[in-house]
């Protein structure tokens, strides 16, 4: 049975703006280990320590921000901020535990950009992990798909717009089309009109019209729509900003882009925050931040504008089905959208499959499986980059 919490939260503790900035800031500076280990050590700290809230509220709230797009963790942060100190104590939790991951990410990007491509120990550690990064992928679509993909419609809905974009068919039409299907495939079943309530997710919807050159602003928008379009973990994020970045902007190669998702490995920050690195390649320092500022400001943007809102939407069956709609969609997204990362991993430079890189592949594939620990994502990275240091030395 599960425990029963019986005890009163003490509610927060009242703290100046200064002394909540560093409570957060130190919890993005231990955030390593992913989402996962990032929430434990939330709920750990400020719920079952400090009792800022009860276990049920916090599952309750968690539940909201898994069913809404943008790195939960975060989100998490940005609403304990507010219940301690208003909307300001929400930004700034939000952001006192993005910063160190952002800053990191920022100082590697500049190397990557200043002297990556001639180091050659840099090179030869990017080998090892990028095929390490594929095994990642591998193990995320399946994670993820598993808990999304709950019924038959729903893998239906998840292969059609994963042909679709295949065919070339532009994604937003696809996630749009799924969650529509969805919604009137949940209608059909309950009989309870779902279309007025889906209006204000339409307006999530960046046109892709907008999408040209990178520009700051075209950064920002980029950035924007991959926040609020990333269900389910940062690795929902991989197709929109591979086809932005690789496919029509042209600006990265996809051996580029999987570097930047295996620094991001290596840091404590969210996940998503290989955004900063994809930014910077595509319009220098201020390219990142824009693009940044466009993944985090949905995550900040729930909370700080009406968390009742969200939970109020949230519990409205049609929306929900329309993000299981969407949800569904992305799983075929990522699996169609990350082939090709995955396929560019093993391969060398002649554009041969590599041995090595195909083993290291396998090899993290499987210490990922069978490895349940906090830091497994770190430990598969850094490892799968010490041997391609070492396998260049030999």
């Amino acid at each position: 049975m599960n425990e029963v919490d019986t005890t009163p939260p003490a509610g927060p503790p009242h703290e100046s703006y200064w002394r909540l900035l560093l409570r957060f800031l130190r919890y993005g500076l231990l955030a390593w280990g992913g989402p996962v280990a990032q929430i434990a050590m939330l709920r750990q700290d400020l719920v079952e320590e400090e009792r800022w809230i009860s276990r049920e509220r916090f599952n309750r709230v968690l539940a909201v921000y898994q069913a809404l797009p943008g790195p939960e963790a975060t989100e998490l942060c940005v609403y304990f901020g507010m219940i301690a100190r208003g909307r300001l104590g929400g930004a700034l939790a939000g952001l006192a535990f993005m910063l160190p991951g952002f800053l990191m990410m920022f100082a590697l990007s500049w190397f990557y950009v200043t002297y990556g491509i001639a180091a050659g120990w840099f090179v030869a550690m990017l080998g090892g992990f990028q095929p390490a990064v594929a095994a990642l992928i591998v193990r995320a679509v399946q994670r993820i798909g598993e808990h999304a993909l709950t019924n038959r419609f729903l893998w239906a809905i998840a292969v059609g717009v994963g042909a679709m974009t295949w065919a070339g068919v532009p994604f937003f039409i696809g996630l749009l089309l799924g969650g529509l299907t969805y919604s009137l495939i949940r209608w059909q079943q309950s009989r309870h009109p779902v279309l007025h309530s889906i209006a204000p997710v339409l307006l999530w919807l960046i046109p892709a019209a907008a999408l040209a050159a990178p520009t700051l602003l075209t950064m920002f928008g980029y950035g924007l729509r991959t926040g609020l379009l990333t269900f389910g973990g940062a690795y929902t994020a991989i197709p929109f900003l591979q086809h932005d970045a690789v496919e029509v902007g042209r600006w990265m190669s996809d051996a580029q882009f999987l570097d930047g998702i295996a620094l991001s490995g290596i840091l404590p920050a969210p996940l998503i925050i290989f955004s900063t690195f994809v930014g910077y390649l595509g319009a220098g320092p201020w390219g990142a931040l824009a693009m940044t500022v466009g993944v985090f400001l949905p995550a900040f943007s729930f909370t700080l504008i009406g968390h009742n809102l969200m939970e109020s939407l949230i519990a409205n069956q049609a929306i929900h089905a329309f993000l299981d709609g969407i949800t569904g969609g992305v799983i075929g997204l990522i699996v169609v959208g990350s082939a090709p990362l995955a396929l560019s991993a093993l391969l060398n430079a002649a554009r041969q499959p590599d041995p090595l890189r195909i083993a290291i592949f396998v090899a993290a594939l499987v210490v990922l499986y069978r490895w349940k620990a906090r830091l497994n994502v770190m430990a598969v990275v850094l490892g799968a980059g010490l041997v391609g240091l070492l396998a260049s030395l030999l």
